[in-house]
């Protein structure tokens, strides 16, 4: 091929094609650099390519002309950015030829594109992959990653990365678990159901959350687990599971449900055997004040009705402590309103300093509120002034301007018994604690700020 023939084909090629010296100078740039870089070639003929060049890339690139001086015959490849005829920076590709032994070339052959857009996406990859491995080291739930191999007969999953917070919490490792199988690692029974809840995820093709029992060690035994398909042209080739261990929980509604049923137990004596011949006693001791003048009547008649709200209270606390399964928006605001109805209030003000939205159940937090609200006035003064207010998203709390509890009974006050009202059942505050629980709350007191009493509650949604 000929001189004139060879520049023909040349300029026609998209890439910019240039010719420089062993010292770098340039001794031919084909037109394409006008609509790459801005410049006409005759600007840059004569001229070093290096002081075109970013500051910070003129090294690497006068390395690979030093190797291609030594080895005629390698091919070099290097990245740069180039100074465009604007002033601004132009990451262009370029590959380096020697072609000093070459009649027509006479130099290094240099074809080069641009790759700014290449090299944005790459870095907007890194930042992604910085902000993920960010996310890995330091989510507080375990995460794993899972490949999804559907060639065979079956689905095939194999863990391919491990967070540092599931290995901290299950003792497994990304290096002693990568490639392997889930029964590989957690035996035959085990991972035949993690293997079973993975295909579930495959075959929804849609995030699925679900709550396992997997015995890792003592204290991780029950995981509350997501999982999420990562699809590629269609199919399914990885799933991203987000596991938290659970186990303290479960255990807790275990033991709250066994509490529910020695109360349900309980309960139902009460009922049954202690209400009927209540009943009766009510009815004879109100014909005997019928009948006779008596000073003794009235007492006995008080004490009958306070037998009769000691049962009530306690098969309320029976009802109530079970756990929340089906919890609904409740307005914080309706829910209080409607409380302070159903109470003697006497003279006492109601503040409520903000509302919000909780998820719970409305009859039973009527209880609770019922209960803090005549345990204020109670304990109180007539005229006590009550607060309800939100403390952030998710903690709300009760407080009176009342006389307080004293420090050596804020550990004892939810407990069964605990009244220092002469007609207290001390069933009050236990019901509002078995409520609490039964929600998934915790309920504190504290001093309020003008030295009554406030209960904290924590662990709430509140929207």
């Amino acid at each position: 091929m000929d001189e004139g023939t060879y520049r023909v084909l040349v300029e026609e090629l998209p890439d910019i094609a240039t010719i420089a010296d062993p010292d770098g100078r340039i001794t031919y740039v084909s037109p394409t650099v006008e609509r790459t870089l801005g410049y006409e070639p005759d600007e840059l003929l004569g001229e070093v390519g290096y002081e075109f060049q970013h500051p910070d890339d003129r090294e690497a690139v006068a390395a690979a002309f030093e190797r291609l001086l030594e080895s005629p015959d390698t091919v070099e490849t290097v990245e740069t950015r180039w100074r465009h005829a604007d002033g601004t920076w132009c990451w262009i590709e370029a590959s380096l030829q020697n072609r000093l032994d070459d009649d027509v070339i006479d130099g290094i052959l240099i074809n080069s594109r641009e790759i700014s857009r290449r090299k944005r996406r790459e870095e907007q990859y890194r930042e992604l992959a910085e902000e993920y491995r960010t996310l890995l080291d330091n989510a507080e739930d375990a995460i794993f990653f899972l490949s999804v191999d559907t060639d065979g007969s079956e689905v095939a999953f194999r863990f391919e990365r491990l967070s540092p917070s599931y290995e901290a919490q299950t003792g497994l490792t990304t290096s002693e678990t990568r490639g392997k199988t889930p029964v590989e690692v957690f035996g035959d029974e085990a991972g035949a159901e993690l293997a079973a809840n993975y295909e579930r995820c495959v075959e929804a093709r849609e995030p699925i959350s679900y709550q396992e029992e997997l015995y890792v060690e003592e204290g991780a035994r029950f995981w509350q687990t997501n999982l999420a398909p990562v699809l590629t042209n269609g199919e399914v080739t990885r799933i991203v599971g987000i596991t938290r261990n659970v186990t303290d929980r479960v255990e807790r509604e275990r033991q709250l449900r066994a509490k529910t049923k020695q109360l349900d137990q309980f309960a139902s004596v009460v009922a049954h055997d202690l209400r009927n011949p209540l009943n009766v006693a009510q009815g004879r001791a109100a014909l005997l004040g019928e009948e006779f003048d008596s000073e003794h009547v009235e007492p006995l008649l008080g004490a009958l009705d306070r037998m009769e709200s000691l049962i009530e209270d306690t098969l309320t606390l029976s009802r109530q402590g079970q756990v929340v399964a089906d919890p609904e928006p409740v307005e914080l605001v309706d829910v209080v309103g409607s409380s302070w109805q159903s109470v003697a209030t006497e003279d006492a003000t109601l503040e409520i300093v903000a509302g919000g939205t909780i998820s719970g159940d409305a009859n039973r937090l009527q209880h609770v509120f019922e209960n803090l609200f005549r345990n204020a006035i109670e304990h109180g003064d007539a005229d006590c002034t009550i607060r309800v207010g939100r403390i952030d998203d998710t903690e709300f709390y009760v407080e009176d301007d009342g006389p307080g509890i004293p420090d050596d009974r804020k550990d004892t006050v939810f407990e069964w018994g605990t009244s220092s009202a002469a007609d207290g059942s001390g069933i009050g505050l236990t019901i509002v604690e078995r409520i609490a629980e039964a929600h998934g709350w915790t309920v504190d007191v504290v001093d309020a700020a003008d030295g009554g009493a406030r209960f904290e509650f924590s662990g709430v949604a509140i929207e």
